[in-house]
């Protein structure tokens, strides 16, 4: 029963969440995982992870009389702990991108009853004494149709906050939390604090442009597939201009050729870009022009080569990128020695004797 005396609603609220210890992480866990499965089934957002926690008692107890207590005893309004703590579950989807924090607060509107929503952005920045990280809470629980199910009924009960955040404001709250002293501090020091949580919010915002920017330079890339007046020789090179005007070969260009060429094949952008500095330490002068010519010249070669290994090898691999790596080796061996192990190399080279002729002229 609700009362004035806080010791006996702490002993009160302890007892409790001992008792609701178990219960509470088995319905963490199912709710972490409706969270998770709502995101993924709704798709289009880049996701770091989704996690849940059951809060400390200790930390409910600070919360409690941090933000409720003194009102409370103040209006000699009796109280019991446990009703003033919303967040005994907890939630956090972290996201890659700040765009990304309302299209997953909308997703989660959809899925489940809204409580309440704290906006963090609006709260940091309505004033320039406080920092912090910024990003959405929502209260939510199960709406009223899921939580007559017979399969939710362990926890149907229980409310829970909903944390999203980008990766970098995620990144931030755990550093700011080890900042032990932030307000009654000299000036100089907090200011230091400021700039700190300034530059994350910099590097939040330009890892949101940069995204934006790639996706850009991918749609403005020349489609030299396109362009057979580009087809220049290969002694036309020139450390960055090619005849015809064709710049060096760079991720994006490379991806407009590739993806020509291999038209279902999903090229992951880590492994591009990889791939394609590769390319550029074995021929730094390569351009995407001579790029698309030499892939036009030997493709039709190694694609035979390839139906051939794949007889022989019915458990092998030779996706898009050996194939590329064998068309290199054809346009030109020296260059492109390294693009081949020794073992492909030679399996290589002795089926080329083979064949009647089979290298371009």
């Amino acid at each position: 029963m609700a009362s004035l005396d806080f010791d006996l609603e702490e002993s009160q609220f302890r007892t409790y969440y001992a008792q609701q210890a178990t219960a509470l992480q088995a319905a963490c866990t199912a709710i972490t995982s409706l969270v998770a499965a709502a995101v993924a089934q709704a798709g289009g957002i880049d996701i770091a992870k989704v996690e849940g926690r059951v809060k400390d008692a200790d930390e409910c107890i600070r919360k409690f009389v941090r933000k409720y207590r003194p009102a409370l005893e103040e209006s000699n309004t009796p109280y019991d702990i446990q009703s003033y703590i919303s967040d005994l579950i907890g939630v956090r989807v972290v996201c890659l991108y700040g765009d990304e924090l309302e299209k997953v607060a909308q997703i989660m509107r959809a899925r489940f009853a809204v409580i309440d929503v704290t906006d963090k952005v609006a709260a940091v920045e309505s004033t320039e004494a406080s920092f912090g990280y910024k990003g959405l809470h929502l209260d939510l629980r199960l709406g009223a149709a899921e939580r007559d199910l017979p399969e939710h009924a362990a926890y149907a009960h229980w409310a829970f906050e909903l944390q999203v955040r980008t990766i970098i404001q995620d990144s931030w709250s755990v550093l700011d939390h080890k900042i032990k002293y932030k307000k009654s501090i000299p000036q100089q020091l907090k200011r230091r604090i400021n700039v700190l949580s300034a530059l994350f919010e910099l590097a939040d915002r330009e890892f949101l442009q940069i995204r934006d920017a790639t996706a850009a330079e991918l749609l403005q890339a020349p489609d030299e597939t396109a362009d057979t007046a580009l087809d220049a020789p290969a002694d036309a090179q020139a450390p960055h201009k090619a005849a015809g005007g064709s710049s060096e070969l760079n991720a994006f260009t490379f991806l407009k050729i590739a993806t020509h060429f291999f038209k279902d094949f999903e090229f992951e952008p880590s492994k591009v870009d990889g791939f394609v500095d590769d390319i550029q330490a074995w021929s730094p002068r390569m351009t995407r022009a001579r790029f698309n010519t030499l892939m036009r010249e030997t493709i039709g070669v190694v694609k035979r080569y390839k139906q051939h290994f794949e007889e022989q090898n019915p458990q092998g691999s030779f996706n898009p990128y050996t194939v590329m790596r064998h068309c290199l080796y054809l346009s030109n061996k020296t260059a492109f020695r390294a693009a081949l192990r020794n073992s492909a190399r030679e399996a290589f080279e002795a089926w080329l004797v083979d064949n009647t002729d089979p290298r371009p002229h």
